[in-house]
């Protein structure tokens, strides 16, 4: 049969899925080659840092099958020299015939590349879509700080632990799955100190049977306090500390980082906010009363309901007898 434009789409986004968080500071693109007889004959995902880009790996696995072929590539082609060069001119190399893309490129260096290809005789198109595993780099590069995700896990009417401060597990065991998989397509997971202090985290990213997934983010605490002497994973595992917000993140960024999550504790969580650097929210949402407990959040964050944090539903998804909220923020 043959494949479609939607067909490459799919095949494009799925590898800018599997390629997520293995190559920050470069975003997490796939694309595919269809070829000029309508069968996908490339695909491929942006490679760690310095390593080759989305269309260059689909290219190669494409060969000669290029040639007057359509390329699919979840962002515009980048139009300059890094450590690699521009995938623009790969493209045109390759003598694609057409080129559709999802996302313009933010980044000023980088951008150009439908111009370029344009100028070259190769048809471009911008589909009318979405690469949701691209938006957490393209909020980055416009704001530039890393993308910061809330996640937290609470009972249905608000609760994160209960009065005599029991939290494991107010969520099942499907949800806890899908937090590893999500923490293994972070740069990093923070925690503040009194998280640390309490609950010792590892923040590992875990298979079901307990083993660690190939990819494991960066582990990072915020806040003063002196876990040097303590029994925490903060040096056992690695774990980075920062004093403060803002210099976390300026840290984060220039390192590398684009995409983190933020794990806990309230008081965090309520930091994160008052800083206005959230954009977006994981809820995980148990069938559970309790009446009294823990909250998301240490302390109001807005004094009236006209000042209060306002995110758009994006996604709901349900983990066996729990729902994900995912949230982002409303412009």
């Amino acid at each position: 049969m043959t494949a479609t434009i939607e067909d490459a789409l799919a095949a494009a986004l799925a590898a800018g899925a599997e390629v997520r968080g293995s190559t920050s500071p470069n975003p997490p693109v796939g694309a595919a080659i269809l070829s000029a007889d309508g069968e996908i004959v490339g695909v491929g995902g942006t490679q760690p840092a310095g390593g080759p880009h989305a269309e260059v790996m689909a290219l190669r696995r494409a060969g000669e099958r290029a040639r007057g072929g359509t390329a699919v590539v979840t962002l515009e082609p980048c139009n300059h020299s890094g450590r690699t060069g521009p995938c623009a001119q790969a493209l045109v190399d390759a003598a694609v015939d057409t080129v559709c893309y999802l996302h313009p490129d933010p980044n000023e260096q980088a951008a150009g590349g439908a111009e370029h290809l344009r100028a070259h005789g190769i048809t471009v198109r911008r589909l009318d879509a979405q690469a949701p595993d691209l938006l957490p780099w393209l909020t980055a590069t416009r704001s530039g700080r890393p993308h910061v995700t809330l996640k937290f896990a609470q009972t249905l009417d608000g609760h994160t632990a209960a009065p005599d401060g029991t939290s494991q597990w107010i969520t099942g065991e499907a949800a806890r799955r899908h937090v590893h998989e999500d923490r293994r397509r972070r740069d990093a997971i923070i925690v503040g100190t009194g998280t640390a202090l309490a609950d010792d985290p590892s923040l590992t990213a875990r298979l079901a049977d307990g083993a660690l997934h190939d990819r494991q983010p960066r582990r990072v605490v915020i806040g003063t306090r002196d876990l040097a002497g303590s029994a925490t994973n903060l040096h056992r595992l690695g774990f980075e500390q920062y004093p403060d917000i803002p210099g976390a993140l300026e840290a984060l960024w220039e390192s590398g980082a684009r995409d983190i999550l933020v794990e806990g504790g309230a008081t965090l969580a309520s930091g994160m906010l008052e800083a206005g650097v959230v954009d977006a929210v994981q809820a995980y949402v148990a069938p559970t009363l309790l009446g009294g407990g823990a909250g998301v959040l240490a302390r109001a964050v807005a004094g009236t309901l006209a000042d209060a944090a306002v995110f758009d539903l994006a996604d709901v998804t349900r983990l066996g007898g729990d729902v994900l909220l995912t949230l982002t923020r409303k412009d």
